[in-house]
């Protein structure tokens, strides 16, 4: 497997090195430049190109959503995942819309950490556990005023074992949990959701559970 090309940015040097040091011994991800200047993001990228770039962000305003938008668009190979300990609806969905393809809390594990990469990598978004909750709350809010709560005919393409996977997922379950409680490997989960979402043409995790609901696989 070719490894993942990693830029890290954090305005703090010990937090910069702290997230580097967890993710040095994951052989497939490869941090190629870290960086604690916002203006030196782009040079970096230019100077040692990078599939993710992991931003540590610690102070949120309009200069930072701006510079999320001007890497998207200047370097669209790139793509961008965020951390942060400011998760409010607001903010995470101005993020999306300025480009990032994930978003990360500040009670995400080290596991979502590498799940996100390769999720991000593999060209889907990803959100861990809490925005994904905050996210599919505003969706079931929606759910319960539409009249039209139909299931999609998709569900039917998808094995018994996908809608298993499918299930699990949107009941909370992580990747790891469900490798456990199912007896197979992390990285069959990870292929298993990534067929989901293909046959579905769905885009990202938080749709995966918006479709598990809709489908009536998990009660809310």
């Amino acid at each position: 497997m070719q490894n993942i090309s990693l830029g890290i940015f954090d305005e703090y040097l010990l937090m910069q090195q702290g997230i580097h040091a967890l993710l040095d011994k994951e052989h497939a991800l490869q941090v190629v430049f870290c960086c604690s200047e916002p203006e030196k993001i782009a040079e970096q990228l230019k100077a040692q190109p990078a599939n993710i770039l992991l931003m540590n962000i610690h102070e949120f305003n309009n200069n930072n959503v701006e510079l999320i938008r001007k890497i998207s668009f200047g370097f669209p190979r790139t793509k961008i995942i965020i951390l942060s300990y400011h998760t409010t609806e607001e903010l995470v969905l101005k993020t999306i819309k300025a480009g990032a393809k994930g978003f990360l809390s500040k009670h995400a594990t080290k596991n979502e950490l590498v799940e996100a990469i390769y999720t991000v990598r593999s060209g889907y978004d990803y959100y861990s556990a809490s925005i994904t909750q905050l996210l599919v709350n505003k969706y079931i809010s929606k759910l319960k005023t539409d009249e039209n709560k139909e299931p999609e005919a998709g569900i039917k393409n998808l094995s018994t074992r996908q809608t298993e996977i499918l299930k699990l997922w949107g009941e909370g379950f992580s990747n790891q949990d469900i490798a456990d409680k199912l007896f197979i490997s992390i990285r069959t989960v990870e292929s298993h959701k990534n067929h989901i979402m293909q046959k579905l043409n769905l885009k990202t995790t938080v749709d995966m559970v918006k479709f598990a609901i809709k489908n009536n696989l998990i009660e809310i």
